[in-house]
């Protein structure tokens, strides 16, 4: 099935990790959702506030990535078929 990449990448904007659940890469987005979680906790330890943007960044542009490689293989299996 087709998956919209814009909206992965909002999904992934408003919580980290969504975007990969939405693509249907659940174990990816949990991973997001954990690693995103332990960064801002090492906000306290300032090193968070430069990891967190980071984290966040890459799971936008991951879940949009995603979602075209996703459309892309269900495309070429829509042609083979």
């Amino acid at each position: 099935m087709q998956k919209n990449a814009g909206l992965a990448a909002v999904l992934s904007f408003l919580f980290s990790g969504l975007g990969q659940v939405y693509n249907g890469e659940i174990g990816k987005g949990v991973i997001f959702m954990v690693a995103y979680a332990i960064s801002a906790l090492l906000m306290i330890v300032i090193i968070g506030f430069i990891t967190t943007p980071i984290i966040w960044i890459w799971g936008m542009i991951d879940a949009h990535k995603s979602a075209e490689r996703i459309n892309r293989r269900y495309e070429s299996e829509q042609r083979i078929s």
